[in-house]
């Protein structure tokens, strides 16, 4: 089977276009964690990682979860976070200022789950 080289280039042009998509852990701050107590305000339970989104201080923050099977594993399924309820996130901020949490752990109704 001969594969035509201009193939080849366009699947290896669309594997960067995804991998550069995703969000890149390189861009938080790992030598800071901050730990927030603070109601849901939006929950987005999907792949390819949970999400959800609180109030602090007056400030939107995007809190970027595990992938939805990491969360059901470890204790977290999508009925444990609704709108309103409130949990405490650690994680760390993005470098560039944006309001944004990569979470490390996630404590719901009193339970701790490890979210890396």
């Amino acid at each position: 089977m001969h594969v035509k080289p201009f193939l080849v280039g366009f699947a290896l042009a669309l594997g960067a276009l995804t991998a550069s998509a995703h969000h890149g852990w390189s861009s938080y701050d790992s030598n800071k964690i901050l730990k927030i107590e603070a109601p849901l305000a939006e929950v987005r339970y999907r792949n390819p990682h949970a999400e959800v989104a609180i109030q602090y201080q007056g400030i939107r923050w995007e809190v970027i979860l595990a992938p939805i099977s990491r969360m059901e594993a470890r204790g977290v399924p999508e009925q444990a976070l609704t709108v309103g309820k409130v949990v405490t996130i650690e994680g760390y901020p993005r470098q560039d200022g944006t309001h944004e949490i990569r979470a490390e752990r996630i404590t719901v109704d009193g339970k701790t789950a490890e979210l890396r």
